[in-house]
This record gives C-alpha cells, structure tokens and sequence, in this order.
C-alpha cells in the first residue's frame, strides 16, 4: 500500500505541474496541438479497470483516514492544493498554497475554491472532536481576497453541538499576517445514523464502519 500511496502522490504532483503550466503558458497553437496529443498518449496508459462513482479508491482510509483524490488534501489529486492538516485543541490547523489554477480575480483565489479549503476544515474539526459529519449549511463572508501564490492559515473549531447537529466557524488567514481574516465561515454539519450511513456509503458494508469523518494527522 505504502508503495501505491508513494506512486499515487508523485502522479498527482507532476498533473500538477502540468496544470499549472498550462494554465501560464503563452505557447503557439500549434505547439499547444502536439502538447495536447501527448497528454492524450499519456492517459492511454492509465489502463485497467476504472473506478465507479461509489467505489471507495484501494488506498484510501475513508471514512476517518487518508483521502488521496480528495480535491482538497489529496496528494494524489491534480485539483488540490492539496491542504495540510494538523490537529489543534478543539479544532484544526491547515496550510496551503493557491497556484494559477485556483484563480477569481487575477492575482487571488476563487470563491469557491475558498468555500472549498472551509468546508473541508471545518468537516475535519467535526471529527476531531470526536463528531464526524456532513455538511447541512455553509454562511461565507468574504472579507479581503485571498492572495494566490502566498502560503495559507486556515483554521477550524466546533463553537457547539445539539444532538447529531454541530456547530463550526473557520478562517482564512495568510501566514504572513494571521491576526488579519481573509474569509470567515460558519457551519452547521450533521453526524449520519449508521443506517442512514450504510446507504449513503455502500461501499462501507462490508467494513462495518458508518461514520463519514476524516482523521488530521497529530
């Protein structure tokens, strides 16, 4: 496992690579033509069976574990950052850096792609404090864009729970300057049933597992 993990991250860092310079460069047409057959070569050799929408991938941990193609920490991911998360009393820490690929307005991140880096923090801090759960509503203020290209702070905690229901508030900050919030974020996530689990997740059935959490490393 370790060594698919290891293939997994290095496949995800050179897409990576080549996201970012796709999205820079200013090369002729005809030379963005041959890129293009190339990387159509390229994905030709990904051979073998692929994964459907609900199969959970061989070297993720889910539901409390490593998410490799998580578009948000997944090292194996051409879409993440990907986000580092350590855990914090009552909460989570993460660091990132935005790329081109992530861009609203020119020269800062999207939304979206702050909405993003959020919910998946505050998701984390859920389970953390030992309630893992999903997502019911998710109330942004976007305060000062959020600089591309600069390295992130972003910051979780549970502010309060009531039966399956948790309360969440995170931020954004940059690491040069954490006292000033870029993007806040309040949260209300919702810890399934194990029945309701098990159909949400087929794939967990045979592993018995029914919570939908995710685990920071320490």
């Amino acid at each position: 496992m370790h060594r698919r993990r290891t293939a997994v991250s290095a496949l995800g860092h050179e897409v990576r690579a080549l996201v970012d310079a796709t999205v820079r460069t200013t090369a002729a047409p005809d030379a963005l033509l041959r890129v293009a057959e190339g990387v159509r070569g390229l994905a030709a050799q990904l051979t073998g069976q692929r994964r459907a929408r609900a199969d959970i991938p061989v070297v993720d941990e889910f539901p409390d574990g490593v998410r490799m193609y998580s578009p948000v920490t997944g090292t194996g991911s051409p879409l993440a950052p990907p986000l580092e998360v350590t855990r914090l009393d009552g909460g989570v820490a993460g660091t990132c850096v935005l790329g081109i690929a992530h861009e609203g307005p020119p020269g800062y991140g999207h939304g979206g792609i702050s909405a993003m880096l959020l919910d998946e923090s505050m998701g984390w801090a859920c389970a953390t404090a030992g309630m893992p759960g999903m997502t019911v509503s998710l109330q942004m203020r976007y305060q000062r864009p959020v600089p591309l290209e600069a390295p992130l702070r972003v910051l979780a905690h549970v502010t309060g729970t009531e039966g399956r229901k948790v309360y969440v508030a995170g931020s954004i900050t940059t690491e040069e300057d954490p006292a000033t919030v870029l993007v806040a974020a309040e949260g209300v996530f919702v810890s399934p049933d194990p029945e309701h689990a098990r159909a949400l997740f087929p794939g967990l059935r045979d592993s018995g597992k029914t919570s939908a959490g995710r685990r920071a490393r320490p």
